[in-house]
């Protein structure tokens, strides 16, 4: 299925849905409010401590506290939203999301800026918790390809928004970041209610009747859950240690500077929206489960090398040369493992999205503290973690019972 294509009902209803040209990048949008929160203000990590006369180790606090936030609010609004259903949670986050960015950009104190970042975290995640069910209602067995869709244009968002943040602040003060992303918010807001109108906002049969609590053991009960949740998990984690060590790697042990870094960065960006390209071309010939396979092998191979190149002190050609097959399977392994796990449910998807993204997020922020035990001046460390992760991706997926090898959409809630 093409995203420019029109299919005339989804996955679980004969009722029309919106057109895709219009319906992916919409939801894309919607979830990038989370890497536009998180990347755009931080140029002006230097300007907010100058402006509320502190030290910026306690603005930079408020990059762990929206990421607290978000993971909070995503196990709270997951369950709610296959209760009550998805439209009424996007409307929620996305005008919660408005007004409190409009509040911090109004803020005086320091501290009052860190508790409002802490809730546009919380309130946003009732938007973006919901995606990935509505991705799923569209796609059906097909959700990695749609996953993808929706990979491929976010990924922009980081990309850029720390960029976007150095032009605003050219053009004005730092309150001016937090105006624009309400100014955003209340965009997505508008098309929203205008556009997003999907047959399960009205279907009953869609919503989960379980309690709080239950809707958790569900998720956690389904088989062939849980190792495609760990698969997903360990895939996040070698992504963070990217994140986390890249600048050290490049700028530290290789010398080089700022701007053939940017570079660098970009290409490893570049690599991961190749391969999402890839897997919406292939992955409906070949399954959600093959490609995790194929992509964990290939991951296996480009770590191994990175780690060789590293133990062997070689030129920073060779590190960029591992990193990029090993980011591109990355890419592969992280929306097929997500894409398995929704295929399970039918009414409790935002439950099962809530466990990937607050899982993700927690194991994702081990990778600092990890890399800071094992630091010794190389990039070696980095190497063994990424290629540890891809290993463990590896032991979940070919140690799994022969009965869930298959991926099926046994959504038999």
């Amino acid at each position: 299925m093409d995203p420019q294509s029109q299919p005339t009902h989804s996955a679980t209803s004969n009722r029309p849905i919106p057109h895709l040209a219009l319906l992916i990048p919409m939801l894309a949008a919607i979830v990038a409010i989370t890497p536009l929160a998180i990347d755009m203000y931080l140029p002006a990590m230097a300007t907010l401590a100058q402006s509320f006369h502190t030290d910026i180790t306690t603005v930079q606090q408020s990059l762990s506290l929206y990421l607290g936030g978000y993971a909070l609010g995503m196990l709270c609004f997951g369950p709610l939203a296959d209760r009550i259903g998805r439209r009424p949670m996007v409307i929620m986050g996305l005008t919660g999301f408005m007004l409190i960015s409009l509040l911090i950009g109004l803020a005086q104190e320091v501290e009052v800026f860190l508790v409002l970042r802490f809730l546009q975290a919380f309130i946003g995640a009732a938007a973006t918790v919901v995606v990935p069910g509505y991705i799923k209602e569209v796609y059906g067995d097909n959700t990695a390809k749609g996953m993808s869709y929706v990979s491929l244009i976010m990924m922009l968002a980081p990309l850029l928004a720390p960029s976007i943040g150095s032009l605003i602040l050219e053009l004005g003060e730092w309150h001016l970041i937090f105006f624009i992303q309400s100014a955003y918010a209340l965009l997505l807001l508008f098309l929203v209610l205008i556009l997003l109108k999907m047959p399960s906002d009205k279907d009953l049969n869609t919503r989960s009747q379980k309690s709080f609590l239950g809707a958790y053991a569900t998720v956690f009960s389904r088989p062939g859950v849980k190792l495609n949740i760990a698969s997903g998990v360990l895939t996040s984690f070698a992504f963070f240690c990217y994140l986390t060590a890249s600048p050290f790697v490049y700028m530290e042990v290789f010398s080089l500077d700022k701007s053939l870094f940017a570079i660098l960065f970009s290409i490893n960006v570049g690599a991961l929206m190749l391969a999402n390209i890839i897997n919406t071309r292939i992955v409906s010939r070949y399954g959600s489960l093959r490609m995790l396979h194929v992509s964990t092998f290939f991951g296996t191979i480009a770590g191994v090398g990175l780690l060789t190149v590293n133990l062997l002190d070689m030129s920073y050609h060779f590190t960029v040369l591992m990193l990029i097959p090993l980011m591109g399977s990355l890419g592969i392994m992280s929306v097929n493992a997500d894409a398995i796990v929704l295929m399970k449910f039918k009414q409790e998807t935002g439950t099962a999205t809530a466990v990937i993204g607050t899982l993700r997020f927690g194991f994702g922020a081990l990778a600092g503290p990890l890399l800071a035990v094992f630091y010794n001046g190389t990039a070696v460390p980095f190497s063994a973690l990424m290629l540890g992760a891809v290993l463990l991706v590896g032991i979940c997926q070919f140690n799994r019972p022969k009965h869930q090898r298959q991926p099926k959409d046994t959504a038999n809630n």
